[in-house]
Parts: structure tokens; C-alpha cells; sequence
């Protein structure tokens, strides 16, 4: 593992593992299994992590499409070799924020309501470089407040027109604030400066602007999307603006990255 890759563990070491003193697995339930097989299915993949250790409690079978590696013989340190190293720093900025929005920033009894969202890019076992979406979701918290195992969601977003940002977003998943593209250049959560919603994101836009939205999202222009929804393509272009000016974004790139972290954009869309 590269000197860069340790300093990410050596710092979930340090800020998760010494939170949690003893190990504990968690129960799988037949349910579960039965949904992660449903759910991961070729695009993506799943696994828990036990933050004891950082042990893989499971890991679903889609996980070969990524890891060249027998399923059972997976550890988390060779999900972390497929990250390109251009990214990785960042991964290591967002883990940052991530630790200090959940540890600090948040109650304890909060801590289950919220994901953690960010994309970023991998190498797969054919060399192939995919853009990734990482979703993070504790499972469960201890006394102290420190979350113990962590269900992480990897799904392969590279048709959809986004690229890996600076950014990570942290979603209520129960409808309350949400804390968008929050950036992590300095490797702290600052609630002044973050991108904050009350309210889904689907609510900010009509029927016709989500439409034009999963269009945008896979490449096409407004002279595509005129044909295909049989408007005109100066209609594309207002419509194109108001979403942009109702989602504080500056660029489609941004807008379809914030609407696949708020739920917009299905993601298995084609």
C-alpha cells in the first residue's frame, strides 16, 4: 500500500477504530441479504465495515467487477488500491469532514439520520477508469457517540455526465437539513459555508425541468433533448437556466452531481 494510502488508514485508526474498544459483529439478517442481492447488481456494490478493526463483515458478490480478487480474500485496503492516485488526497480530505461532521458536529441520537456522499474515480481490474459514487450509512452508534459498523454503497455513475469533485455532501435521510457539496480543500466541516437544504431537492423543481435534468444528465444538448421531448430548444435553454438558478448551481456538471446526491437522478438511469 502507498505511503498516501496509510496516512488514510492510520487517520480512521486514529479517529474511529480508538473509539470503539471492543469487537463486535453485526448481525446479517436474511432480509439483508436478501436486498443487497437484489440491489447490487453488475454497477455497483456493497459491504459492512466494522470500525473496530476496519474488517469487512460482508461484501456482496458484484464486488468482482471492481476487485481483482477472490471475494473471500477481500480487505478494505484493496477497495482503497483501486482509488486513482490522483483522488486520493481528496479521499483523504473528505474523510476529514466526514469524521468531524459525525463526531462533532452532530447530537449522538442524530448521527443515524445522516449519509455521507461523494464521488470519486477507480481503476477496475481491466485498467478501465470508472467514476464512482460512495455512499456511507451507519448502521449503529455507541454510548461515547462513535459509530461502530458502517454500510458503504459503491455504484459505477461513469455514463452519467459528472465528474469527481472537492466536495461531499451529507444527506438527511428522513427529510430534515441537508448539507450540500460541502467543501473539504481544508479538511474541516464548517456549517457557515456549506450549501444547507430543509426540504428535497425534487421539491425545488417541475415535472418538465426533472425531465430536461436526467437528459442533461446523460450528455445530451439542448438541441438532443428539444427532439426527444418535442419542445424547442430555446424552451431547453430557459428551462436549462431556471434549473440552474433554482439549484445554486453554475454549470450542468454540478447540477447533475447535486441531483444524484438529492435523489433526482434515479441511478439506474441509462
Amino acid at each position: 500500500m502507498s505511503k498516501e494510502l496509510e496516512k488514510i488508514t492510520e487517520y480512521w485508526k486514529e479517529n474511529y477504530s480508538s473509539h470503539v474498544s471492543e469487537y463486535r459483529p453485526f448481525e446479517i439478517s436474511h432480509d439483508f441479504k436478501r436486498f443487497a442481492s437484489m440491489f447490487a447488481l453488475g454497477n455497483s456494490y456493497m459491504y459492512i465495515v466494522n470500525l473496530h478493526d476496519f474488517g469487512l463483515e460482508y461484501i456482496s458478490e458484484s464486488v468482482k467487477s471492481f476487485v481483482k480478487k477472490d471475494i473471500g480474500d477481500i480487505e478494505l485496503k484493496d477497495i482503497l488500491q483501486t482509488v486513482v492516485s490522483e483522488e486520493i488526497e481528496n479521499i483523504h480530505l473528505k474523510s476529514q469532514v466526514i469524521n468531524e461532521f459525525y463526531t462533532s458536529f452532530l447530537q449522538k441520537d442524530e448521527v443515524l439520520d445522516y449519509k455521507n456522499i461523494f464521488f470519486y474515480r477507480m481503476k477496475d481490474p481491466s485498467g478501465q477508469v470508472r467514476t464512482m459514487l460512495y455512499q456511507a450509512i451507519p448502521l449503529n452508534v455507541l454510548e461515547n457517540g462513535a459509530p461502530e459498523h458502517v454500510l458503504c454503497i459503491q455504484t459505477d455513475v461513469s455514463h452519467l455526465k459528472v465528474t469527481a469533485t472537492d466536495t461531499v455532501s451529507l444527506i438527511h435521510m428522513n427529510g430534515g437539513k441537508c448539507y450540500y457539496n460541502v467543501e473539504v480543500t481544508k479538511g474541516k466541516f464548517d456549517p457557515e459555508t456549506c450549501e444547507r437544504a430543509t426540504k428535497d431537492l425534487s421539491e425545488l423543481f417541475s415535472e418538465r425541468e426533472i425531465e430536461i435534468i436526467k437528459e442533461l444528465a446523460n450528455g445530451l444538448n439542448a438541441q438532443d433533448i428539444a427532439r426527444k421531448l418535442n419542445l424547442s430548444p430555446h424552451t431547453v435553454m430557459t428551462h436549462r437556466k431556471n434549473i440552474l438558478q433554482k439549484s445554486g448551481c453554475s454549470n450542468t456538471a454540478q447540477l447533475v452531481a447535486k441531483c444524484i446526491t438529492g435523489g433526482v437522478i434515479p441511478l439506474n438511469l441509462n
